[in-house]
């Protein structure tokens, strides 16, 4: 059975954070533990995170970035780095089974131990065995301080940033989605979302940030689904909706989808929606659409529309 897109996606995205997984079912065999006594005390600093494709984007426009520090400080004891606490922290390196780790609450499968690199590939649980598609399908590649700074005589910083490939990935997926500027099938996350730029004092847009570390909504969300609240004074009625559109790369808007309405007045709800789109939000508005390593391209967004009537 196909897993349908969206959810591969919120388990991507999910990865960004330490979320629990259960032990991975797979057929156990006898192995035996590895040693990571040859590169105790070294620091590596991750610097690629891709698919097995060698890219670090996917079709719906989600990005693997690299981004984690990590020292082996024992055989079953890891150093991470945490963003948010500015440190480093420690965290049990658990032994599952065969060349199956977990640490900080990820389960990894540890494919190459070195003293100047490391790679891992993260895998993903459901019902506790080890998915088989792409959600199990990120290769990720440390490299040691020393190795950096000696030998390639560079930063991870710089390893980090997009290759080649990656952007004729990118141009490749925005050419195909403004052949189709109406075709949702088409459009893809863009990594700089929607702009909005209000040409008139009747009108006020706020980009709504939907991170939640408790629920485990990271900062990819909000360029994975972004969220818009806008407000329209003087509307010709007081209403309040919430719809998707379509922003293709010209900045003109179309319609996807809008929920909370009967069957019968749905039709009508459309025409009123298509209105508020092109009488309002495409005059008052000066619309920058969503790109891709600068690359202009149609992504789905989200809005919530309030309209308020002069009191006059």
């Amino acid at each position: 059975m196909k897993i349908p897109r969206f959810i591969i996606l919120l388990s991507l995205v999910l990865f960004s954070t330490f979320y629990g997984c259960n032990p991975p079912k797979e057929e156990k065999r006898t192995v035996k533990k590895l040693s990571f006594d040859s590169i105790i005390g070294i620091r590596y600093q991750e610097v690629k995170r891709k698919f097995s494709t060698g890219l670090s984007f996917n079709e719906m426009g989600f990005q693997q970035e690299p981004s984690w520090i990590i020292q082996f400080k024992s055989n079953d004891t890891v150093m991470a780095y945490s963003p948010q606490k500015k440190k480093m922290q420690p965290f049990f390196l658990m032994f599952d089974h065969g060349d199956v780790y977990n640490f900080a609450n990820e389960y990894f499968r540890i494919k190459k131990i070195g003293k100047d690199s490391l790679v891992f590939q993260r895998l993903h649980l459901q019902k506790k065995e080890i998915s088989k598609d792409i959600r199990s399908d990120v290769n990720i590649t440390y490299y040691s301080e020393n190795y950096l700074k000696n030998v390639l005589k560079t930063t991870a910083a710089e390893l980090q940033k997009p290759s080649k490939a990656d952007t004729l990935y990118i141009q490749k997926l925005s050419d195909r989605s403004n052949r189709n500027p109406q075709n949702l099938d088409s459009a893809f996350a863009g990594r700089q979302p929607v702009e909005f730029t209000p040409v008139s004092n009747l009108i006020k847009v706020r980009k709504i940030t939907t991170v939640d570390p408790i629920m485990g909504r990271t900062q990819s969300y909000d360029y994975l689904f972004p969220y818009y609240r806008i407000d329209i004074d003087k509307s010709y009625k007081d209403f309040a909706y919430e719809f998707n559109v379509l922003v293709n790369a010209n900045g003109k808007m179309y319609l996807t989808s809008f929920e909370n309405v009967l069957p019968e007045y749905r039709e009508a709800r459309k025409k009123s929606l298509e209105a508020i789109i092109s009488v309002y939000l495409q005059n008052l508005l000066r619309v920058t659409p969503g790109k891709t390593l600068g690359i202009p391209h149609s992504s789905e967004i989200k809005l919530v529309v309030q309209g308020k009537k002069s009191n006059n």
